[in-house]
């Protein structure tokens, strides 16, 4: 039952499970708001799980999310993607959010320069309904390297 479940852990994790029994276990959750293309979903989902030690990513998917938030954090879209965060944070216990911006992205077809000022903006709309939570704005190279963007 626990087959494909324990398979897909992070070592660490793993041997948590083991150690303390499956049962026992407290599932840890963190959060990616990340854009949908697909390129982009497994080395966020690693990324953040070992950032965050977390068993769990709870996957919140738009075309250039960042984008949507940073242009009008009261549109309906935005406010779907904070519906789906509080449901991570509130029901999952989620640790963290990841907000992602990528190289590439067809729904964000903007430079750089541009994207890691959406994500600026995104990161300050998240904040303000979850000020309790990390924030992370990440960046995805044209490598699909994952890294975190600091802001001056």
């Amino acid at each position: 039952m626990y087959a494909r479940l324990l398979s897909s852990l992070p070592i660490g994790r793993l041997l948590t499970w083991l150690k303390q029994g499956v049962e026992e276990h407290t599932m840890r959750f963190c959060t990616a708001v990340n854009c949908m293309d697909g390129r982009v979903q497994r080395p966020v989902l690693d990324y953040l799980s070992s950032l965050f030690m977390a068993d769990f990513v709870d996957q919140i998917t738009e075309a250039g999310p960042a984008a949507v938030l940073a242009a009008d954090p009261e549109s309906d879209l935005s406010k779907s993607i904070f519906s789906r965060i509080d449901v991570s944070v509130n029901a999952h216990g989620s640790v963290g959010i990841g907000i992602v911006a990528h190289y590439d992205c067809r729904g964000h077809p903007k430079p750089e320069a541009q994207q890691k000022d959406d994500l600026r903006l995104s990161v300050a709309a998240i904040r303000v309904r979850f000020p309790r939570q990390k924030i992370i704005p990440l960046w995805v190279d044209r490598h699909w390297k994952v890294s975190e963007v600091g802001f001056d």
